[in-house]
């Protein structure tokens, strides 16, 4: 079947893809069985939580307070300047410490403001709620930006941005589908926050001024889609739509062409489509109802070198070691710690980062050897590529520091979901190598 010969990038210019398409996505075992079922566990806050100081990419903050200062659960701790801004909260109730430089879970070294807990976890309304059947779209959206609601699949995008300046949006697709192994916290998270999911779901609708919402959900879970159609019975603009339960199903460009049967060059609603995580949809309700901040985050513990798997509902500053050891610590010495998903997070060498807004999940796998052999050109990493690349030609360019075929391959379309390296039996790193070179075409802007 025919993919795309070449597209137009927004200069213009020709960029060419993989004449042929293959499946670009596959089922892959899940292991959602090891916590999707389990009780979730609340964690408490340590003597000291750090709040990282970083919003998307930019760590170009103000910051609204200072040492010493007292701050409640809810506090306005730090705003984004530039270029979308996204206010900062506090997780904790104690005095501000100081800043300090830590590891943070994009593996990067950043700056930390560093809250004393005082234990009495006394909380304020971040900002007033809000019905937002009464209010108009621009309210809501300049409420979204206020409440500092960012995309909470994994991206941490602001999700206000989503809805200016567009028009004609047919849709707004809730997606629910969390297709990483693993990965339960959304799952759990819809369970408990029924009422707060609706009110999201029905207020981003009316942002967007779309006609219906459509809610995307794996097939293999029949509790979750009856979870779901019970909780939108009666409104007839709201459908809950089963997938395939294929990796990267979550993908918001997988999941549009999967419901909506179109492409997209840049962004959804160029098709009429707004796409949010359900996560995403619930944190925006309990802002509207209750004048809630994102403060703490559901997150999956799983993985193969655990000693117990579980969710845990975590304040946001929390360290990673604490978590780990609430649910009974490693089953080796050695072991590889994910922030986020086996395929798509970040290794870390050590526990000592923390929960950040955007994340929601920590897997932790056991350490395997296995021999790396030359490549053997099959072309899987293409057949299975869900954006339509050809990722080994990408990572030879790179290698070669040919630049302009690198970009003429797209890589900078390459959305880092790890499904050619998967799938590579030459056990190749391929991912990591595109990554590589996406990365070499943002440092020539």
């Amino acid at each position: 079947m025919l993919r795309y010969v070449f597209k137009n990038d927004k200069k213009g210019k020709v960029m060419f893809m993989s004449l042929f398409k293959g499946p670009m996505r596959m089922h892959i075992r899940g292991h959602k069985e090891l916590t999707e079922h389990v009780d979730y566990e609340k964690i408490e806050a340590k003597e000291k939580v750090y709040i990282p100081l970083i919003c998307g990419k930019s760590t170009d903050l103000e910051l609204f307070v200072k040492e010493n200062d007292k701050v409640k659960i809810g506090t306005k701790l730090a705003q984004s300047k530039t270029p979308f801004i996204v206010p900062i909260y506090a997780s904790v109730s104690g005095k501000v410490v100081g800043i300090e430089k830590r590891m943070h879970a994009s593996v990067k070294p950043i700056e930390h403001l560093v809250i004393e807990n005082d234990g009495k976890y006394e909380s304020v309304k971040s900002f007033e709620p809000l019905d937002f059947k009464n209010a108009t779209r621009e309210e809501l959206i300049e409420f979204m930006k206020e409440a500092g609601i960012i995309g909470l699949g994994g991206a941490g995008f602001p999700s206000y941005v989503k809805y200016q300046n567009i028009s004609n949006i047919h849709s707004v697709l809730i997606n629910a589908v969390e297709c990483e192994p693993f990965i339960t916290a959304d799952y759990k998270t819809i369970f408990l926050k029924k009422k707060e999911l609706l009110t999201g779901m029905l207020a981003m609708k009316k942002m967007a001024e779309a006609q219906r919402v459509v809610i995307a959900v794996k097939k293999t879970h029949p509790e979750l889609i009856t979870c779901l159609k019970e909780i939108v019975q009666g409104y007839q603009d709201i459908e809950v739509v089963a997938v395939p339960d294929v990796y990267p199903m979550g993908w918001e460009r997988v999941t549009v062409r999967e419901i909506f049967k179109k492409e997209y060059t840049t962004f959804p609603r160029e098709i009429g489509v707004v796409v949010n995580n359900v996560a995403t949809a619930v944190a925006f309700g309990e802002a509207l109802l209750y004048g809630k901040a994102i403060v703490e985050r559901m997150v999956t513990v799983s993985g193969n070198a655990l000693k117990e798997t579980k969710n845990v509902l975590v304040p946001i500053g929390v360290c990673v070691s604490d978590v780990i050891k609430a649910v009974g610590g490693y089953t080796d010495e050695e072991v590889k710690l994910i922030a986020g998903g086996p395929m798509m997070g970040k290794t870390v060498v050590n526990d000592q980062f923390v929960i950040d807004r955007f994340m929601n999940a920590l897997t932790v796998l056991k350490t395997e050897s296995f021999q790396k052999v030359a490549c053997l050109r099959c072309g899987k990493c293409s057949d299975y590529c869900p954006a339509g690349l050809q990722p080994v030609r990408i990572a030879q360019a790179n290698k070669t520091k040919d630049m302009d075929v690198v970009k003429k391959l797209c890589a900078q379309d390459c959305v880092e979901c790890g499904l050619c390296t998967y799938i590579c039996p030459s056990r190749l790193d391929v991912s990591e190598n595109v990554r590589i070179a996406k990365r070499q075409l943002e440092l020539m802007k």
